[in-house]
């Protein structure tokens, strides 16, 4: 029995046509991504793939990701904040400069992508995705201990504000990750600490991109409605929980997940760089072994 679409497809080549079980199963994404985000960071290995999965071009995944992933970062810093202000813990005005660099970077990350050809993008994303999936499975656990700073907060800011930002505009996910590891190394941080900066320095960024995709017309707001929904309720509980040491049954699973998907759109892709270079090789092995 087929599905009936809630919407038609407007562009077939940028827009799909989106049943109830395609906006269900984003939902489900979004939850995830939110949960994991702001646990672990990482929530935009889920999200990028599972919309260009569903049929999205690059350009609308990467906009209507951030489109949907502001919301679950606002949700996640708003959490923060709250408890913090209540219990003295976080000063929010000490963010405000990172903020700043974040949001302002993103906005060129936003803009340099949107001028990017869909076939350069094609070809690019699915490395990305494979190249930051390896790093979250490989990069170390940080510490839960306050150490020295290597780099004051006026040197790092800047530089890590833009570069980071720039990055979450460009491209996105494993940004949160970078983002904690950086501040545990560079500013020393303990990984609680840098977990809640991290969400309002993803907030600025995801601000920033989303006001350069709504200029640029690349979002598709049926999805990001939907998925905004399931990134506040995943990146709520996952703020609750984010003292628990959740990382090491999620970052696997993630990795695992991420790559499958990734898995798919090179398959389903016969233009794709690193099918074309499989094919090559398996045509190699398969001689040599004959």
């Amino acid at each position: 029995m087929t599905a009936t679409p809630i919407v038609p497809s407007v562009a077939v080549a940028m827009v799909p046509e989106f049943t109830v079980e395609i906006l269900s199963f984003l939902f489900a994404v979004a939850f995830l991504a939110g949960l994991i985000d702001t646990i672990a960071g990482g929530g935009g290995l889920l999200s990028v793939p599972s919309l260009l999965a569903v049929g999205l071009s690059p350009a609308a995944t990467l906009a209507t990701n951030k489109g949907q992933s502001v919301f679950g970062a606002a949700t996640s810093s708003f959490t923060f904040l709250r408890s913090g202000l209540r219990t003295g813990e976080i000063v929010w005005q000490r963010f405000l400069l990172g903020m700043g660099f974040s949001l302002v970077g993103a906005f060129l990350g936003s803009l340099t992508v949107s001028m990017i050809q869909v076939r350069f993008l094609n070809q690019i994303v699915p490395i990305l995705l494979i190249a930051i999936a390896v790093y979250t499975l490989l990069r170390r656990e940080a510490s839960e201990q306050v150490s020295h700073a290597l780099l004051p907060r006026k040197v790092f800011t800047p530089i890590f504000g833009t570069g980071l930002g720039f990055y979450d505009g460009f491209f996105g996910p494993g940004t949160g990750s970078f983002w904690v590891v950086a501040l545990v190394g560079l500013r020393g941080a303990n990984l609680r600490d840098a977990t809640v900066e991290t969400k309002f320095y993803n907030f600025a960024s995801n601000l920033g991109s989303l006001l350069v995709f709504i200029v640029v017309g690349h979002m598709v707001w049926l999805v990001v409605m939907v998925m905004a929904v399931g990134q506040m309720i995943g990146a709520r509980i996952g703020a609750k929980l984010v003292l628990r040491r959740g990382t090491r049954l999620i970052r696997p699973l993630l990795v695992v997940m991420s790559l499958g998907l990734t898995a798919r759109l090179i398959y389903t892709n016969p233009d794709n760089w690193l099918r074309l270079a499989a094919v090559q090789v398996w045509g190699f092995l398969s001689r040599v072994i004959a």
